[in-house]
């Protein structure tokens, strides 16, 4: 009631409705763990396109088969990645290019933002051309073609004083793309001489080949486990170490273990080797990795021109175009529609690496394998939709991944959409604000065709009350709701019974 009344009359007070509205999370942000031409080494970066793929990481690279996965998983219907660059981490790993400026106070020494050969290209002039004071300078970056991206960045009234607004230190960290002071070095204590030309960079150095310890470290924040910082993502994808290594079975195991014990409620698109060239090769294959509900396997391999090769056609992994159908199918049906049939169409590809005829397709559905299939007039789809649970012989609850992905989007959106429950007082008023929040959410994926049933009470529930939290759960802080749903199981097999009637004789 208003807090003080003091004359006779109408007092209005506003009351909180109790409604907390439950919005979704995103389905399908797809994190990408893999070797790139340049970028920030073993930190997660959030792009949206592959034109930023290519100003931050380089852009397409024979050595790279991430970037090719990108590549085909924006041109899928892709909107957001969460890329992690990973490097060899021995004596051979990369190395940024350095620039070297002398001077009477001592050098001052520059590094590429971020390792690799591309800093060599670099071009570096520093100037003391429209400086204010005395005791500035510029610096200006170009990154020319044909390696580069033509692109550049003018930084002004640089400081060597640590003290300035300007220092260049902490300028070059927080506004340059390209340089960095070398970490370590002593920043000199006058400008150094005007140079006659740009100075170019040198020393950089792209590294061996990653390895499986690299992108699936045991320990730490590299690789795999450098997402530990990132707040969402739905699917992750491990491109092949290199041209010739492939991600071991090991590996694809790791990751499914990684997305379990830090419950990301994320799903682990795998591929097979390179090596795997038939159906039995496909099995077998599939019999080494773990039975794991939020994985799925994906056979065979696309076929598509590289552009670094003059458009010749060859081998890539389908894991990022795959998870670009996942989006598009999100966006434009639902996270509980299989990314699979005649719209679940493979775009940006020349063929496959194998033709699978029906019997054979017909091997690998029941084992749990998916298949990508080349149809007339349609082209090349995905053609099954089971997780590494999908056995027949398994007859597990997550056999399929629409339904497998429709738990992790609700089990999050909750998580997520209920932290403002934790310490409030514990008993039926609260109870019913989750139950009419949770409710009203869970009716918006039923009226949008989530559910099976034609009536709420048959297509989901929410309980939460005495039954759910007794005494003993609320003595301990504990609120109990208990959510069910009755998943759409997609339509594997269409048998369609034909009878032919005989003629009929009107009377």
């Amino acid at each position: 009631m208003p807090a003080e009344l003091t004359y006779p009359g109408v007092y209005i007070e506003e009351l909180p409705s109790g409604v907390r509205p439950i919005i979704g999370v995103s389905t399908s942000i797809t994190a990408f763990v893999g070797r790139a031409r340049k970028g920030p080494v073993a930190e997660p970066v959030i792009i949206h396109s592959f034109a930023d793929y290519d100003r931050t990481f380089g852009g397409l690279w024979n050595e790279s088969r991430m970037s090719f996965a990108v590549r085909q998983y924006f041109q899928n219907g892709g909107r957001d990645a969460v890329i992690v660059r990973v490097t060899r981490g021995v004596a051979t790993e990369a190395a940024a290019s350095t620039f070297t400026f002398p001077g009477p106070g001592g050098d001052l020494e520059l590094e590429a933002s971020s390792p690799g050969e591309w800093g060599d290209n670099l071009q570096v002039t520093l100037d003391t051309v429209g400086v204010p004071t005395a005791g500035l300078f510029n610096l200006t970056v170009v990154d020319p073609p044909p390696k580069g991206g033509n692109e550049s960045e003018t930084l002004r009234n640089l400081s060597l004083d640590p003290s300035a607004v300007s220092f260049v230190t902490a300028t070059l960290e927080q506004r340059s793309r390209f340089l960095r002071v070398v970490e370590g070095s002593t920043v000199p204590s006058s400008v150094p001489t005007n140079p006659a030309g740009p100075e170019s960079g040198t020393g950089g150095e792209d590294g061996d080949d990653v390895r499986a310890e690299d992108v699936m470290p045991p320990s730490g924040r590299k690789g795999v486990r450098a997402l530990d910082t990132v707040d969402i993502f739905n699917l992750l994808c491990l491109p092949p170490l290199s041209e010739t290594a492939d991600v071991p079975a090991s590996t694809f195991n790791d990751a499914a273990a990684y997305l379990r014990e830090t419950t990301r409620r994320a799903m682990l698109l795998a591929d097979t080797p390179s090596s795997v060239g038939d159906v039995d090769g496909a099995i077998t294959f599939k019999e080494t990795l773990d039975a794991d509900e939020n994985a799925a396997l994906f056979f065979p391999r696309l076929r598509a021109p590289n552009p670094l090769k003059g458009n010749l056609s060859e081998e890539f992994v389908s894991s990022g175009a795959v998870a670009g159908v996942f989006a598009r199918t999100d966006a434009e049906r639902g996270v509980w529609k299989a990314p699979a049939g005649t719209e679940a169409t493979v775009v940006g590809t020349s063929g496959l690496a194998l033709a699978l005829t029906d019997a054979e397709s017909g091997q690998l559905n029941p084992v749990g394998i998916n298949a990508l299939r080349t149809f007339p007039l349609i082209g090349r789809v995905i053609w099954g939709s089971r997780t590494l649970r999908g056995a027949d012989s398994l007859t597990d609850q997550w056999k399929y991944i629409p339904i497998r992905r429709l738990a992790l989007f609700i089990e999050e959106t909750l998580f997520r959409g209920t932290q403002w429950v934790v310490f409030e007082p514990n008993d039926e008023p609260l109870w019913a604000q989750i139950r009419l929040n949770i409710g009203a959410f869970m009716n918006g994926l039923f009226r949008q065709g989530a559910f099976q049933g034609t009536t709420p009470a048959q297509a989901y529930f929410v309980k939460g009350d005495s039954e759910t939290t007794t005494q003993a759960d609320i003595d301990r802080g504990v609120v109990n709701i208990v959510v069910g749903f009755a998943p759409l199981k997609p339509a594997e097999f269409v048998v369609l019974k034909i009878q032919q009637m005989a003629g009929q004789v009107a009377a």
